[in-house]
This record gives structure tokens, C-alpha cells and sequence, in this order.
């Protein structure tokens, strides 16, 4: 029995949800989202709830239950809250700016690192050493975030780069005489 997948998903208020067949949208004041479901997964609404159960008793179908219930919470959470990650810049001289419809990096290369914006998501910048990344699609932001940390991530030895807010970084001990 999965423990996520009998939970319902419940859909507030200004969040239609529509499904069919094996495809479930969801509209909402931040957009509109949508996925299809596997064969192995059988979905339900009920006024404002979405069930999920597994067609038959497979490994596969079990594993897919807790995993549609989850992307389909994130669909109706998407389009009504949207998702945030932020992330940090430290070490001197590495700044982070939005120019257009790209944002600029500054981080130490002899050259800027110029990483357009896609579609879908916003990008702001407070400070020039905090971005933000926001959308209705986790995994786009999820992605977004991932690709401009990777271009500096953070080095063990002082600490500069691109890290996630509030991320732990294993630092080592420096050369000795």
C-alpha cells in the first residue's frame, strides 16, 4: 500500500482540474499544467478530489501510484502558489544581474555567463548575490536552478560559487607548513 498515493489530492478553490482518460490538467491563476499518467494508474475526481489507484498489483503499478499522486499534487499546487528556490552567490566580485530576458553571471570566468530565461519562469534578483527563481513548474524551476548552480558550484576550500539558500558546504583544511 502506498502511503502518498491513498491520499487524495485536494483542489482549492480557483484551481480547475480537468481529466481525460489518462491526461490530467490543471488551470489556475499562475498558468496552465499538465501530465499523462501511465496505463498502470487508474484516476478519479470527485468534486474537488483526486484519488489514484493502481490498475493491477505489480511492482511497477505500485511504484507509479505514489509517483502520479505526487506530480499531480504538484500541478495543482503549481498553478495556484507556484514554486520558489533561491540560491546564493558568494566570493568577491561574483555578482548576478537580469538584462532582458536573460540573467548575467559574473562568477570569476574571464568572460560573463550569459543564461537566457525560458518561458513559464521568472527570474529576480534582490540583491546581486541572491536570485530567485520562480514558476508554476517545479521541475523547470528545479532545473533552472540546477543548470546556473553548476557553472560554479561551490568549492570546498573557501566556499565561493553558486549554492543553494541555506545549503551546507563540507569545507576542508587548507594546505599546512
Amino acid at each position: 500500500m502506498s502511503r502518498v498515493g491513498k491520499n487524495p489530492v485536494i483542489v482549492p478553490e480557483g484551481v480547475t482540474v480537468e481529466v481525460a482518460g489518462k491526461s490530467v490538467s490543471a488551470k489556475g491563476k499562475l498558468g496552465q499544467l499538465s501530465m499523462t499518467l501511465t496505463n498502470d494508474i487508474d484516476i478519479k475526481l470527485d468534486g474537488n478530489e483526486l484519488s489514484f489507484k493502481p490498475i493491477s498489483n505489480s511492482i511497477f503499478a505500485r511504484k507509479m501510484w505514489g509517483t502520479a499522486r505526487s506530480r499531480a499534487q504538484n500541478l495543482v499546487t503549481g498553478v495556484s502558489e507556484g514554486f520558489t528556490k533561491e540560491l546564493e552567490i558568494q566570493g568577491v566580485g561574483y555578482r548576478a544581474a537580469v538584462k532582458g530576458k536573460n540573467l548575467e553571471l559574473q562568477l570569476g570566468f574571464s568572460h560573463d555567463v550569459i543564461h537566457p530565461i525560458p518561458e513559464g519562469i521568472t527570474i529576480k534578483c534582490e540583491s546581486q548575490t541572491a536570485i530567485a527563481i520562480s514558476g508554476a513548474d517545479k521541475q523547470a524551476v528545479g532545473q533552472i536552478a540546477a543548470e546556473i548552480r553548476a557553472y560554479r558550484p561551490p568549492e570546498p576550500y573557501k566556499g565561493k560559487g553558486v549554492r543553494y539558500k541555506g545549503e551546507q558546504v563540507l569545507r576542508k583544511e587548507g594546505k599546512k607548513k
